[in-house]
């Protein structure tokens, strides 16, 4: 870390560029409640503290600059205002705005801002880079609907599915993850490196009227020509980089950001692909980079000038690349996911570049994530194989330390010696043998804590932290917006729909039920069958003749209202309707609460 060049100015000089205006106070409301507040943030502007990694708060420093900056001509972006960047595209008659944040309030807060100083324009389009929530979620702030709204190919399934399918799992772990509960202090949450937090308003979705299928596509909006390049399986599922020529500005979406990004975010997904990340860069590198004189992203702030695009780009290339091919290296010596990340070093020259850093995602869990996606869980050796569970496994282990106290001895001598890592394993043993051992708890929690002083990563921060809350408070339950917002519901397709249904079937309580239920939906003009057999929830699209237990002729909208809890009112059918009772017995309901650090 001494060895990191703090005296470099160029990120801060980058960061203010531009500045037009700032939103004063920096606090978005809606209905009196807070979603949105940067001037909690305020305390980054003192010197960095001992319960603070240095490079996590410069990383803060510069995250938590807010307001409406020029990037270049005709094209401005409001930063700070949420985890991520709105960009605001000037055309001939209105502005495009690109990425309207998480939520409504805060758009809608950005673009008066953005108007307060450019003029009322009318917003012309909108484009969603990619299905990540904190790039859609605010789209009724700034349109209702009625202009053209592009995004790419496969937008709409990834956009639902990501937030519904295990939403409320990754939604509870994004509690400990971007840390809503902890105090904005220098001893608590201090942002999570990609950004400062997540707002906390309404989220809204509007399905895109155009899909960008291709790389090479172009689209004149507003009178604004701008190419596309699709880059599927990067930082989401369904992303998409742009160059506008006219202005000489590529937009690189969440590819390439002034941080190292996560292969495997911490509240879960699908494992991302470093190879053809790593390729997408090349290849926008070779599309555009001779063509643009900034580039600009979905977070964090512009990088200008043609040979610094180009060594950012390469850089950020190099490191997911370079991680990818070393991780499958070490892989086919036989080293496991856990003994890469220890051996893992990157070169020095990425050291040395700020943006490469992992405030958001890290070296060690991007690893990890990397063998992951091609070995999975299981490292080869048969220990690992047939393990206990964790409360079983803690017992076994705390007996063979000589029972609790044994174990807290010797969780101290390490807390004292520095091994902090050693003594969360111990001490998590101790709590899981014992959930009500407040001694147990309340070490581990004092480990926590100086580990997450000590991260570097935002989230791992916010992680570590969050576990030490949990251990002496409150669990904090999740916040399950993003995946019961009604227009995420509505988004859903049929098959979507009954997936989601399929998951909260409780298995053994269903062992027993054998039905089949028709759904004719008359809006669509589709028909759908469902079958329980087995605990097992079964679609099928267009089933040949066959009898049902029960038929239901309904729109789509009747369909999500029934399966939500409305009643069958105005609903026509024929059979049994207590088969939909008998189907309503056996779902399960998820815990938006779960333990996490705590058995």
């Amino acid at each position: 870390m001494a060895d990191l060049p703090f005296g470099d100015r160029t990120d801060f000089d980058a960061a203010d560029r531009g500045f037009v205006a700032a939103l004063s106070p920096a606090i978005v409301k809606t209905d009196g409640r807070v979603v949105w507040d940067s001037d909690s943030y305020g305390f980054l502007a003192q010197e960095c503290p001992d319960t603070a990694h240095p490079s996590l708060w410069r990383q803060g420093q510069l995250c938590v600059k807010q307001g409406l900056y020029e990037v270049t001509d005709g094209i401005y972006q409001v930063r700070g205002l949420d985890l991520s960047n709105m960009t605001l595209i000037e055309g001939d008659s209105g502005v495009i705005v690109v990425d309207p944040l998480l939520s409504v309030e805060c758009a809608a807060a950005g673009l008066r801002l953005y108007r307060d100083q450019r003029g009322d324009r009318p917003v012309t389009a909108v484009i969603y880079t990619h299905s990540h929530a904190d790039h859609f979620g605010g789209v009724r702030g700034v349109t209702d609907g009625s202009v053209p709204i592009l995004a790419p190919a496969g937008f709409m399934e990834h956009a639902v599915s990501e937030n519904v399918y295990a939403g409320t799992a990754m939604n509870r772990r994004a509690t400990y993850m971007y840390g809503p509960a902890l105090p904005r202090s220098p001893e608590g949450q201090i942002g999570t490196g990609l950004g400062m937090t997540t707002s906390t308003g309404t989220i809204s979705l509007i399905p895109p009227s155009k899909d960008i299928t291709h790389t090479g596509q172009e689209e004149t909006l507003d009178g604004v020509r701008i190419v596309f390049q699709l880059t599927p399986g990067t930082e989401a599922p369904a992303e998409m980089n742009f160059l506008i020529p006219g202005r000489r500005a590529l937009c690189m979406a969440e590819n390439a950001t002034h941080n190292q990004h996560n292969i495997l975010t911490l509240r879960g997904a699908l494992v991302r692909d470093t190879r053809v990340w790593a390729r997408y860069l090349t290849e926008a590198i070779a599309l555009f980079a001779d063509q643009a004189d900034v580039v600009f992203a979905s977070h964090h702030w512009p990088t200008w000038g043609g040979q610094n695009i180009v060594t950012f780009l390469s850089q950020q290339r190099d490191m997911y690349a370079y991680m990818h091919d070393q991780t499958l290296r070490m892989m086919n010596k036989g080293m496991t996911g856990s003994e890469i990340a220890e051996a893992m070093r990157m070169p020095p020259a990425l050291e040395q570049a700020w943006h490469t850093h992992g405030y958001y995602g890290s070296v060690s869990h991007n690893v990890k994530a990397i063998y992951q996606r091609y070995l999975g869980w299981f490292d080869g050796n048969p220990a690992h194989l047939w393990e206990h569970p964790p409360i079983e496994q803690a017992r076994r282990y705390v007996e063979c330390m000589g029972g609790r106290e044994g174990v807290l001895a010797f969780a101290r001598r390490y807390i004292d010696d520095g091994d902090l890592r050693f003594a969360a394993s111990l001490l998590n043993h101790a709590v899981f043998a014992d959930e009500h051992d407040s001694q147990a708890r309340s070490m581990l929690a004092e480990v926590y804590t100086r580990l997450g002083h000590g991260a570097e990563n935002g989230t791992w921060r916010n992680f570590y932290l969050a576990g030490a809350l949990e251990l002496t408070g409150d669990v904090v339950p999740a916040n399950l917006d993003s995946a019961t917002s009604p227009e995420m519901i509505a988004a859903l397709t049929v098959e979507q729909v009954f997936d989601s249904l399929a998951i909260r079937v409780d298995g053994p309580k269903a062992w027993d039920e054998r039905l089949v239920i028709d759904w004719r939906l008359t809006d669509l003009n589709q028909r759908h069958r469902t079958t329980l057999s087995n605990g097992a929830f079964i679609h099928q699209a267009d089933p040949p003749p066959q009898p049902a237990d029960l038929t239901l002729t309904l729109t789509k909208q009747q369909l999500l209202g029934l399966l939500t809890g409305q009643p069958a009112d105005g609903i026509e059918h024929e059979g049994d309707m207590d088969v939909l009772n008998r189907l309503t017995a056996v779902l399960d309901d998820p815990d938006p609460a779960f333990a996490i650090v705590t058995p």
